[in-house]
């Protein structure tokens, strides 16, 4: 079944896309019946804002995943990643750090990195911790919470405890690579650049001692690496669009005055603001300023559950996790995120 709804459902959303893009650059309308005129002009507004807001980290993780896969050798990615299961789960949740990738740029260098050899259980820390566990995000987290800073530093620490304990499990209890097997395409090439990166690799010697390459061999390689980075942009991109385009709709049917009766629903308010922001796909470099307009409405604890789940999971990722992993894993990594950040918001609020 879910076979038959990627196979056609891609299609589909790829023509309701064009319609819309059509529509928005040529400023027309659609039947009253479907949108109102206020309506379609909020749906405009969010889609290009979610697509404009998203491209460069989708960018600036393509071309970080193509250049892992094209000048950095296996034998390195695991050279440097820790052994011990503990150390690595923590290696995983702070990699951030040192590599600030938004959620829409996590995915295809994940994928690369867990193909080049890091454990899969680590490259998923990373995809969960990364976009949260970084400074661009705790700066702008601060900002946003200037008034209740402790929010940047409950922000921080959750997503952190979050991570380690799915990293733990995955680590005890998948047995297999949660990476879908590679079409024949995708496979033909691979094999070739490897092949291209080790004969390099065992001719290194007899280039040019100054450049370390010879001329040819590096616009091989970077004719290479814009190779791979094009692939996975439009491979990544289609379900960022599929995506932007579900959350405009639905986030435009939503009205904001019904928010007020949910947020009085002392556990029911966790759950709508993860679903809130699951169904919102905002950036997490800047979803603190949308979480902090609601200060007023909902509490401490629900806030929380917004900031660190959304990030984590959320629709247009959801569809790039499916076209990557295992749905299987997907679903794992679903119903783990939303019970431990619910537990964890839930506990944040009543001792602070």
């Amino acid at each position: 079944m879910l076979k038959w709804i990627f196979r056609f459902g891609t299609p589909l959303l790829g023509v309701g896309s064009l319609i819309m893009l059509t529509l928005i650059v040529t400023n027309r309308e659609l039947p009253t019946a479907i949108f109102t005129e206020a309506n379609f002009q909020s749906f405009k507004i969010l889609f290009i804002s979610i697509i404009l807001e998203a491209f460069p980290f989708i960018l600036l993780g393509v071309l970080f995943s193509a250049l892992l896969q094209v000048f950095v050798t296996d034998e390195l990615i695991q050279k440097w990643t820790p052994k011990n299961p503990v150390a690595g789960v923590l290696f995983g949740a702070l990699l951030g750090l040192l590599f600030p990738l938004c959620e829409c740029g996590m995915i295809p260098v994940v994928r690369r990195l867990i193909r080049k050899g890091m454990p899969a259980y680590i490259g998923i820390v990373y995809l969960l911790a990364g976009p949260i566990v970084n400074p661009i995000v705790y700066t702008s987290t601060y900002t946003a919470f200037r008034t209740t800073p402790e929010m940047a530093f409950a922000r921080m620490g959750l997503a952190f405890a979050v991570s380690f304990i799915i990293g733990l499990l995955l680590y005890k209890f998948m047995k297999r690579s949660p990476l879908k097997a590679m079409t024949r395409q995708q496979h033909e090439h691979s094999n070739t650049d490897d092949h291209e990166h080790q004969h390099g690799h065992d001719h290194r010697h007899h280039r040019s001692h100054e450049h370390g390459v010879s001329g040819k061999g590096f616009r091989s390689r970077i004719s290479s690496t814009m190779a791979h980075a094009s692939d996975e942009f439009f491979e990544m991109g289609k379900y960022l669009i599929f995506g932007a385009l579900l959350t405009g709709i639905i986030q435009t049917a939503v009205d904001r005055s019904t928010l007020a009766v949910f947020a009085e629903q002392p556990v029911f308010s966790y759950v709508f603001m993860m679903g809130f922001a699951f169904i919102l796909s905002i950036c997490s470099t800047s979803d603190a300023f949308i979480a902090s307009s609601f200060s007023g409405i909902f509490d401490f604890g629900p806030l929380l559950a917004f900031l660190v789940f959304g990030p984590m999971i959320d629709l247009k990722n959801t569809l790039m996790l499916l076209s990557t992993f295992r749905i299987r894993i997907v679903l794992a990594l679903i119903a783990l995120t939303a019970s431990l950040t619910f537990i964890g918001a839930w506990l944040t609020e009543v001792f602070i």
